[in-house]
């Protein structure tokens, strides 16, 4: 992932095209290029700290960080009032890990390894997790549907409070019963040597790092944010398909690159934990606390389009069908990328 550090070039880059006047598909691709490195020395950071806080303080840690950067571009773009992009970018997130990041898991490992095998009981405990989060996402639509045009009053802004401090209720008890209840089901068997090795920046050092990149992060979302929409125009591209295709991969670049190393080194479940694990974090945490914030400005619904429900949703049942039989090879990570190519190219279209 250290190739990666090269794009912090653009930082600088974005910054000075911005005050230069530097033209909106210009500054949408500066912006994006220095977002990515930026992801990854957030999640490093976030794993360096997590070394020296425990087990329980750091899983906490990795799970609150791990989608920061989705997190800020969407508050941003909130706040903009660019619901749609949101949503579809929180959408995109989920698809695009359960499909393409464990699709190229799986493909790059099982090239290099044929068959991989991985804890079966700790991922389907994800995977079943991850069926109810779509559930809990999909009631709130149903429920729209099912009241006459133009009554979305009190009712479905009580509902969404509802629904979404449920669903964070959800995500701690699952700390609960990771960390606590039933912590030997999500034991790993890492080398002593190896994670040393990943932990070489010193606590100070790591912090630091952490709070400097996300307040860059921060700055460059507002730029990023800022030229979505001309971008979109300028190319030929609706909003929906930047917010669900686009945002995705860049906000997500560095953990998808993390989890087809971690598959090529034969170690498939932390590749899919990386994968599912991150999906829940979207739909259980990112998504309700947008809501519950979205209420200082413009309350944002937690509503998504009927297809990118039925997209989600069937992500999250082909999660759990990979899940079940606790060993992968590069044919179903070429099915699951093969489906998230047909997703796009349908969002793309219409």
């Amino acid at each position: 992932m250290k190739y990666l550090y090269i794009l912090l070039v653009f930082i600088p880059v974005t910054i000075a095209g911005k005050i230069m006047g530097f033209s909106d598909p210009m500054l949408f691709v500066f912006s994006s290029l220095a977002i990515i490195p930026l992801a990854g020395v957030m999640g490093k950071s976030t794993d360096d700290i997590a070394g020296y806080c425990g087990q329980r303080i750091g899983g906490l840690l990795n799970a609150t960080f791990g989608n920061a950067t989705e997190l800020i571009i969407a508050f941003v773009a909130m706040k903009e009032g660019l619901f749609d992009v949101v949503k579809a970018s929180l959408a995109g997130s989920v698809i695009g890990n359960i499909l393409l990041v464990l699709g190229m898991s799986m493909l790059a490992g099982g090239i290099k390894h044929k068959t991989q095998k991985f804890n079966r009981g700790s991922i389907n405990i994800t995977s079943s997790m991850l069926l109810f989060a779509v559930l809990g996402l999909a009631i709130p639509a149903i429920f729209t549907h099912a009241l006459p045009e133009g009554s979305l009053t009190v009712q479905y802004e009580g509902l969404n409070i509802i629904v979404a401090v449920l669903m964070l209720l959800v995500y701690i008890m699952q700390f609960v019963f990771s960390f606590v209840t039933h912590r030997s089901l999500y034991e790993e068997t890492v080398p002593s040597g190896e994670e040393a090795e990943e932990q070489r920046s010193s606590l100070p050092k790591a912090i630091g790092l952490l709070v400097a990149s996300t307040v860059c992060i921060a700055v460059l979302s507002e730029i990023f944010v800022g030229t979505v929409e001309p971008m979109a125009e300028s190319a030929g591209l609706s909003k929906t398909f930047v917010g669900i295709i686009l945002v995705p991969i860049i906000g997500n670049a560095a953990e998808h690159s993390s989890a087809i190393i971690m598959a090529v080194k034969d170690k498939m479940n932390a590749a899919i934990e990386i994968a599912l694990g991150s999906s829940l974090q979207i739909i259980l945490f990112v998504v309700p606390v947008l809501t519950l914030l979205s209420l200082l400005f413009t309350p944002m619904s937690i509503v998504f389009t009927p297809f990118e429900l039925v997209s989600v949703t069937g992500a999250v049942l082909i999660a759990n069908s990979v899940a079940g039989d606790g060993e992968s090879n590069w044919l179903e990570g070429f099915q699951l990328i093969t489906v998230y190519i047909i997703i796009g190219a349908a969002f793309f279209f219409v």
